[in-house]
C-alpha cells in the first residue's frame, strides 16, 4: 500500500469464528474488519467514538461499498488501512483497504452521516475530526 499520510493501521489475525463453510472470511465480515480501522482512525484523530457519542454526536453508515478481490483464510495475518477520502460539513466518507503481505484483498468505502443523537438531524463535521484531516493530508 502506498501510505496515506492519515491512514489508520490494524494488524489482526483471522479467527476460526469469521470463516464461513468454503473456509473462507465470511464477505459480511469485511464491513466489520472497515469498522475495527475506523475506530483505529477516529482515536488517531483524538474522538474515539465513546467520545463523539459523549458528545451527542453519532456517525451512521448511509452507504457502503465493497470490492472482494481475494479471499482471507482462517489464522492468516491481515492489515487493515483506513483513511477519510472526503468530506462535506455534514458527512464523511473512509476509505478501507484489507490487504495481506500487500497484497490487496478487498477495498470499500463507507459513508456516515454526521447527526446529533437527540434530534437526528445532521449536524458538523467536529473541529478535531476537520483539524486532523487537513494536519495529516497537507504533509
Amino acid at each position: 500500500m502506498s501510505e496515506k499520510p492519515n491512514a489508520a493501521h490494524v494488524q489482526y489475525r483471522v479467527p476460526y469464528a469469521d470463516t464461513d463453510r468454503m473456509g473462507v472470511v465470511y464477505y459480511a465480515n469485511y464491513l466489520v474488519y472497515f469498522e475495527r480501522v475506523r475506530n483505529a482512525f477516529l482515536r488517531n484523530a483524538g474522538l474515539p467514538y465513546a467520545e463523539l457519542e459523549s458528545r451527542g454526536v453519532l456517525l451512521p453508515v448511509i452507504r457502503v461499498e465493497a470490492d472482494y478481490k481475494r479471499a482471507a483464510g482462517f489464522d492468516e495475518l491481515l492489515d487493515l488501512y483506513g483513511w477519510v477520502d472526503a468530506r462535506t460539513h455534514t458527512r464523511v466518507s473512509f476509505t478501507c483497504e484489507v490487504r495481506r503481505n500487500e497484497e490487496l484483498l478487498t477495498s470499500g468505502r463507507t459513508i456516515h452521516a454526521v447527526i446529533a443523537r437527540e434530534s437526528g438531524k445532521p449536524v458538523k463535521v467536529p473541529a478535531e475530526m476537520t483539524a486532523y484531516c487537513d494536519k495529516v493530508t497537507s504533509l
